[in-house]
């Protein structure tokens, strides 16, 4: 590579045109790369409704980036290069991120990266013709910036003069972006705010801060009204604590809450015909097609992602101390607490998160049978099989409390395999993923069946849990057939119906039976331990009292009893916004 760099004949030899010849290819090389970025991401339509100022905006961030490389080199080709280099490597991974998930790479991912590699092989990578124009058009600017060949013998002046300007732009950047929020839903980041700027805006937006009027005291007084823990009547007409267990089914969901869908066969009898100790319904995930960890956590801590930055993720980011959650609350009532995976332990660094939960026990792929596969992941039924094992070895009075994060359904869906047959599919005009995800579901709901077939007739109490973690991200033109719109311009209530998961809390002893219409991830693991006749701790009191007035919130809003329809959290107002800013300032 050195060689044919030294090989390559300079074009600029006038040395005192050097400055002239530096600030032009520095301007209209940032000013090219901006638009590379843009023209890849989006369709035509798109790309038109970046706004002027978002244009700038754009430019100037990445107009810093090619003077503190130049700052760096002092090596005016060379930094051009490398400037373009990095957003066009930069542009290509968000591209084919929102090809997988539907949501756009942002600054909260990159610690996310190793997992969404680990999975990336059940994806197609094709080119598109866009980024051959791309690729093509970045080939042209290397070789014309590889012959300006242009260094300074004095570089200090260079250097302070690009690093000065790059920091002077800054500072003007970050107040020209104040009060710009990052945008994560479809391609919004791009087309809204420019994908650069909205990257930039990302990383801005990773770090949290304590909530508007938190005080200490307000935390005491929550305290103290909660002290007394309330006895649960479930619990005295129980002779021994039951074995909970929480399955966490990957993608799995009922997307006739998008809208009208007929498929050839139910896709969930099972789950459907389950009513008899049975607490069921539909809840807000915070996350769609991707994260499964935020839905864990908001299940385990009872911690909502609508007062955390949009993209984070809890495991990577901001997991450093142990928190409460339902795993220290059975461990304090003498649980043994076991996590089972049947994927890789790194992944979203679960090896490193679940001892800090508190698991005394994690079981990740290696612990399965690996012959044991729908498509290319460990199926529903053998990781149903090792909770088994798990609870028939159980020592003699240990009590059990099992968190399963399931993998057979994971995305993508476009792939054929010899193992898996697709018999179930939608009437009428439909997708060939949305297809083999229908198939998937209905192999979902039989394991389903005969894993509680087997808890119902165990002589001791047992408490199962199960919910979907987000929906599937299937073809955009899928969600056009079923609500009519596809993924954009939807009102607030067909938004949060593509963050709708199907729930049920099971008992194999006495529990009332009961519909919920919509709840949210983060208040089942109280309404689970409610079920269990475990003496709740104050904050799990709290959420259900919490749950009578904000009876669902998640990411994107909550659902608001006085106004009968979904808000955004910041327009809350009146009691709503009081117990919203008690949770908050508790989280």
């Amino acid at each position: 590579m050195k060689q044919i760099w030294n090989k390559v004949k300079p074009i600029v030899t006038n040395k005192k045109l050097y400055w002239f010849w530096t600030i032009l290819l520095v301007i209209i090389g940032s000013r090219f790369t901006t638009y590379m970025v843009q023209y890849l991401l989006l369709e035509p339509e798109l790309f038109e409704k970046l706004s002027d100022t978002k244009w700038d905006l754009n430019r100037g961030c990445v107009l810093v980036v090619y003077l503190l490389v130049l700052c760096i080199t002092n090596r005016v080709g060379l930094s051009a290069m490398l400037s373009h280099g990095f957003f066009m490597i930069l542009a290509f991974v968000n591209y084919y991120v929102y090809l997988f998930r539907e949501n756009e790479f942002i600054f909260a991912d990159i610690r996310s990266i190793g997992t969404g590699l680990s999975v990336a092989g059940n994806y197609k990578l094709e080119v598109s013709e866009r980024g051959w124009h791309v690729i093509i058009a970045s080939l042209i600017f290397f070789a014309i910036a590889s012959v300006f060949r242009i260094t300074f013998k004095k570089a200090i002046f260079l250097r302070l003069l690009s690093g000065l300007t790059a920091v002077w732009l800054g500072l003007v950047i970050s107040i020209e972006v104040d009060g710009i929020n990052t945008e994560t839903w479809e391609q919004k980041g791009s087309y809204k705010n420019g994908y650069v700027l909205n990257f930039v805006l990302s990383a801005r937006d990773s770090f949290v801060e304590a909530p508007e009027g938190y005080e200490v005291e307000t935390i005491v007084d929550l305290e103290q009204e909660y002290a007394q823990k309330e006895e649960n009547p479930i619990g005295d007409t129980l002779e021994k604590e039951p074995t909970i267990i929480v399955v966490m089914n990957e993608s799995f969901a009922d997307l006739s809450v998008i809208g009208e869908l007929q498929t050839n066969e139910p896709l969930t009898p099972f789950m459907d015909s389950l009513q008899e100790n049975t607490i069921k319904g539909y809840a807000l995930s915070s996350v769609f097609g991707a994260k499964t960890p935020n839905s864990e956590w908001e299940f385990m801590t009872g911690g909502s992602m609508a007062f955390l930055p949009v993209g984070s993720v809890v495991y990577q980011q901001y997991l450093n101390d142990t928190p409460s959650s339902m795993v220290s609350t059975l461990k304090n009532e003498g649980y043994t607490c076991v996590a089972m995976h049947p994927y890789y332990d790194t992944g979203w660094s679960r090896n490193l998160v679940y001892p800090k939960l508190g698991f005394e026990e994690s079981y990740f792929i290696e612990h399965f049978d690996q012959s044991q596969l729908i498509r290319k992941y460990i199926s529903d039924e053998e990781m149903y099989n090792k909770i088994i094992e798990r609870y028939e070895n159980r020592k003699v009075n240990e009590k059990l409390f099992i968190m399963s994060i399931s993998m057979q359904n994971h995305g993508g869906y476009t792939k054929d395999y010899d193992n898996f047959e697709e018999k179930y599919y939608k009437i009428g005009r439909s997708y060939t993923d949305a297809n083999q995800y229908f198939s998937l579901i209905r192999e979902s709901d039989n394991a389903l069946r005969d894993f509680v077939t087997y808890f119902s007739i165990v002589e001791e109490p047992v408490e199962i849990i199960f919910f979907g973690d987000h929906q599937p991200s299937l073809n955009r033109k899928f969600y056009e057939i079923l609500n009519g719109k596809g993924l954009s311009g939807l009102t607030m209530k067909e938004l949060e119906a593509l963050y709708t998961v199907p729930f049920f809390i099971w008992t194999n002893y006495d529990t009332p039976e009961e519909t919920v219409e919509i709840t949210s991830l983060n208040y089942l693991s109280s309404l689970a331990l409610e079920r269990a006749g475990i003496d709740l701790p104050a904050y799990n009191q709290f959420m259900l009292d919490l749950m009578e007035v904000v009876p669902a919130i998640n990411a994107r809003g909550y659902y608001s009893l006085e106004k009968e329809k979904y808000l955004h959290v910041e327009d809350a107002l009146g009691k709503e916004l009081e117990w919203i800013k008690k949770y908050e300032s508790l989280q």
